[in-house]
C-alpha cells in the first residue's frame, strides 16, 4: 500500500476524458490524489483512467460496489490492473461482500489498493435514512456499518466529519477516514448535508478529505488547492 502524506483528495467530478487528466496535471504536487467516480469510469472507462493516472498523482478509484459477494470481488480484482490508491464499496453490502472485497484486494500483494467503505452518504440525513427504513441517526448507522467494516478487514471508511471524533475512539488511529462533505470556508455547500471545513475535520482525525467544486469550480484550480493547503498547516 502507498502512503499518502498529503490528506487532500481533488473530486475530479467531471466525464470528460481530457478535462480531467488536464486537472490532474495541473494539480499535481498540491494534492495527495484525485477521486474518479462512476460517472468518469462508466463515460470513458480503463482507458480514461489511464489518461488521467498519466499525471502520477494517486487515485482514489470511487464505484461504489454494492453487489453479491462473488461479483464484488470480481469487480475489485478488475480493478487492480489500473494500481488505484483506494477502491471502495457500499458497507449496506454485508459482511460477506466486504469480506470478499478484501480478499480481492489483497491478490495485488504489496501493491494493493486501501479498500474502504461508504457507510452513510454526506448528501443525506436522518428524514432521508428514516424514509429507507433506516432507525436511528446518521451517526448510529454510521458506527454500525464501520463496525461491520472493520470485522471485514477493510481499511477504513467514508464517513461524514461529523462522525470522526466518535468512530476514532472506537475504531483507533489506524482505521482509514474517508471524509467528503468538505467545504473552506464561504464555499457554496451545494448538496451536501453534513459538512465541515477542512482545518476542522483534520484536528478531528481525518486521513482524507475529499474536495470537489471547491477546487475544480475555481478560476485557478492549483492556486484554490494550495490555498487549503495552506489552511491545514496554519
Amino acid at each position: 500500500m502507498s502512503v499518502i502524506p498529503n490528506p487532500i483528495f481533488c473530486a475530479l467530478d467531471t466525464v470528460d476524458e481530457a478535462h480531467a487528466a488536464s486537472l490532474a496535471r495541473g494539480l499535481k504536487g498540491t494534492v495527495g490524489g484525485v477521486k474518479l467516480g462512476m460517472e468518469f469510469f462508466n463515460a470513458q472507462g480503463p482507458q480514461g483512467y489511464r489518461a488521467v493516472a498519466e499525471a502520477g498523482v494517486p487515485i482514489f478509484l470511487d464505484l461504489k460496489l454494492h453487489d453479491i459477494p462473488n461479483t464484488v470481488a470480481g469487480g475489485i480484482r478488475a480493478t487492480l490492473p489500473l494500481k488505484p490508491a483506494i477502491v471502495n464499496v457500499h458497507a449496506a453490502g454485508g459482511l460477506a461482500m466486504m469480506r470478499a472485497a478484501a480478499d480481492a484486494a489483497k491478490e495485488a500483494g504489496d501493491a494493493r489498493p486501501l479498500v474502504i467503505a461508504v457507510t452513510v452518504l454526506t448528501s443525506l440525513d436522518q428524514s432521508d435514512l428514516a424514509a429507507t427504513g433506516v432507525a436511528g441517526t446518521p451517526a448510529d448507522h454510521v458506527l454500525r456499518l464501520a463496525h461491520l467494516a472493520a470485522k471485514a478487514g477493510l481499511d477504513g471508511v467514508v464517513c461524514s466529519a461529523h462522525e470522526i471524533e466518535r468512530l476514532r475512539a472506537e475504531l483507533g488511529r489506524d482505521f482509514k477516514l474517508i471524509v467528503p462533505g468538505i467545504r473552506p470556508t464561504g464555499s457554496d455547500i451545494g448538496d451536501q448535508k453534513r459538512i465541515m471545513t477542512p482545518p476542522e475535520a483534520l484536528a478531528l482525525g481525518a486521513d482524507i478529505l475529499v474536495i470537489g467544486r471547491p477546487i475544480t469550480g475555481a478560476t485557478n484550480p492549483r492556486e484554490a488547492a494550495e490555498a487549503i493547503s495552506a489552511s491545514l498547516a496554519a
